[in-house]
């Protein structure tokens, strides 16, 4: 299997309200905070384009933010719409596994918009 087989997800479900579930292809199993999630936001309202400098303050995201919606993005990616109103964002697989395989979307880890772990 393919490096990009693997790291397409087979199913994404919620696992509880902080949490959702990303079974991959090759049988791994993500659990990812969604504020975590929301916070490694990659859009141009979430990071500077030019520069990567996160653009997102971690303290306006409310600790109660959640999905509303989720769509695919061809077959590379999926597109969340928040609780917040953001939607804009697109979380491509391949960044997705691997931010969840660093442990920076786990819960209570925190991420900010490049990824890194909020204060570290």
């Amino acid at each position: 299997m393919s490096t990009l087989e693997a790291h397409r997800p087979a199913r994404i479900q919620q696992h509880d309200a902080r949490t959702l579930a990303i079974d991959w292809a090759d049988g791994a199993r993500s659990l990812i905070d969604v504020r975590a999630l929301r916070l490694a936001c990659g859009c141009a309202r979430c990071v500077d384009e030019w520069t990567g400098e996160p653009l997102l303050a971690p303290d306006s995201v409310a600790p109660d933010v959640a999905p509303v919606g989720i769509q695919p993005v061809g077959r590379y990616a999926i597109q969340i719409r928040w609780s917040d109103g953001h939607d804009t964002g697109i979380y491509p697989f391949e960044r997705l596994r691997r931010l969840a395989d660093l442990g920076r979307l786990d819960r209570d880890a925190g991420a900010d918009a490049s990824g890194n772990p909020v204060g570290g």
